[in-house]
């Protein structure tokens, strides 16, 4: 009952964004498969707080040229990562951390895709129907570059200038100002001395996605960050601590040299 109702809630977020209409599949055409991944969501103590099914596209099953095309999307570069730090570390900026939820649900498609219905779910009466995708769907072998392609629009719109060096990275001047923006997948750093700016940039991407303010920045791409007021500190003994629990290493020796 727990994972059907969970099923059903992925089911509803779906439809409330109108991911696909049901359509008679064309001649010539061939579908997506689709599956359902299930997850437990665990609270600090252990203890369950919820259960997360998302219905995932079966990527390997598409078709190059025929339902994808271009898969490539730009990741965010450590020495700019570096950088922005640094520069927030001599100004005394705030660092600010955000997180899109869903965030690939956000991308547009420009390919024809037909997906089959989710399994275990009745989505239609009528035999023969599938899924035409309106939107980008987790699995699809586009998804991660629409979606950027989907930020990076709102970006420009929005009066930020994509840097050249680092697709990743998004800057703002305004009246001797600066605002940046770097983001990794759907985990975003903002910095800057324009703190008007930044609460109109907090508004408007909210108003774009759906968006969760992390407050100050924690934990980026593996990395932990500590700050006092002219200082930060960076560590990975949390990745290399997960690392370790991933492949049963934790209980081994340390040595100087490999």
């Amino acid at each position: 009952p727990k994972w059907k109702e969970a099923m059903n809630e992925e089911m509803r977020a779906l439809q409330k964004n109108v991911r696909w209409e049901l359509v008679p599949l064309p001649h010539g055409k061939k579908t997506v498969g689709c599956r359902w991944v299930f997850t437990l969501k665990h609270k600090a103590d252990g203890s369950i707080d919820r259960y997360k099914a998302r219905l995932i596209a079966k990527g390997y099953t598409q078709t190059y040229r025929v339902d994808y095309t271009e898969t490539f999307a730009p990741v965010a570069k450590l020495n700019t990562v570096l950088v922005l730090l640094s520069l927030a570390a001599n100004h005394d900026w705030p660092l600010l951390q955000f997180d899109v939820k869903n965030a690939f649900l956000h991308g547009d498609l420009k390919e024809e895709i037909y997906m089959d219905p989710p399994p275990g779910i009745p989505v239609t009466s009528k035999e023969g129907m599938v899924c035409k995708l309106r939107k980008s769907l987790y699995g699809l072998k586009q998804s991660p570059r629409a979606w950027f392609g989907r930020f990076a629009a709102s970006m420009r719109k929005s009066g930020y200038v994509q840097s050249n060096l680092d697709h990743t990275l998004f800057l703002k001047r305004c009246k001797g100002k600066l605002t940046a923006l770097i983001i990794y997948v759907d985990d975003m750093i903002v910095t800057g001395d324009d703190q008007a700016e930044i609460q109109n940039f907090q508004k408007y991407l909210a108003s774009e996605f759906e968006m969760k303010s992390l407050g100050d920045l924690k934990y980026f791409i593996g990395i932990e960050v500590a700050r006092s007021k002219h200082d930060i500190f960076l560590s990975q003994r949390k990745y290399v601590l997960d690392l370790l629990a991933e492949t049963g290493m934790l209980d081994c020796k340390p040595i100087d040299t490999p």
